[in-house]
């Protein structure tokens, strides 16, 4: 059986993603850094003989997900797919001028320099084959010129961008495939209710990356199931 672990899965769109996966057929670890919500979660899409497992991470703590890998790796020998989709959004109707430090580093080291060390620590863990996937947003594309909405969170997307085509690089010949992907708006506590798209159809292309999308494409970005450079 082929493992996922998806962060921030406790919730949202990260809990509609590792449905899916494991819906699909693989065993998934849901992962947050509450460690009741991420428990009941868990039991929640455990129920009709699905593998699920619990694992709390905080990925803004090196120490948090070193600890992370430990346990997984003394359950799991092999990860087939890592879903790196925790994130927060802490400045949706607030000034560039007017962000403070603490709400840039939580954002920057939670949305893009999160899934960097996650990926990394769990690199012994991945092997040829695997994937990693990086959920991002709309907010951090600049080449059509990026809005004043929610600067902070923007920065950090362009950043997890980055960090997407670098870290594809760098795990090409190792046989890794590292993607991105945007959403959309989705109905969600972050998203609001007034967004258009369901929380299903805002899972559905980080879990068609899952098993589907062709290994050799890499360092891409992927809106409607659809890769394009990012």
């Amino acid at each position: 059986m082929k493992t996922a672990l998806v962060t921030g899965s406790n919730r949202g769109i990260g809990l509609e993603i590792a449905r899916q996966l494991a819906e699909s057929g693989f065993q998934v670890i849901v992962s947050g850094r509450n460690q009741k919500s991420v428990e009941e979660a868990a039991s929640s899409l455990g129920k009709e003989n699905r593998k699920v497992v619990p694992l709390t991470m905080d990925v803004s703590d090196i120490r948090s997900i070193r600890r992370g890998v430990e346990l997984t790796a003394r359950q799991i020998s092999h990860l087939y797919v890592l879903v790196n989709n925790a994130g927060i959004l802490l400045d949706e109707s607030k000034s560039l001028l007017k962000a403070s430090p603490e709400t840039v580093h939580a954002t920057l080291n939670t949305n893009a320099l999160g899934p960097l060390f996650v990926t990394i620590e769990f690199l012994p863990l991945l092997g040829k084959g695997s994937r990693v996937i990086n959920v991002s947003s709309g907010s951090g594309e600049i080449g059509t010129g990026m809005s004043a909405y929610a600067p902070i969170y923007s920065i950090s997307k362009t950043a997890l961008n980055a960090v997407t085509c670098q870290l594809s690089h760098a795990l090409r010949g190792k046989g890794i495939a590292v993607n991105a992907m945007c959403p959309g708006w989705v109905r969600t506590s972050m998203g609001g209710m007034m967004a258009s798209r369901s929380v299903k159809k805002g899972a559905e292309t980080a879990v068609w990356l899952a098993p589907e999308a062709p290994i050799g494409e890499t360092g891409k970005f992927s809106l409607n199931k659809r890769l394009i450079p990012c």
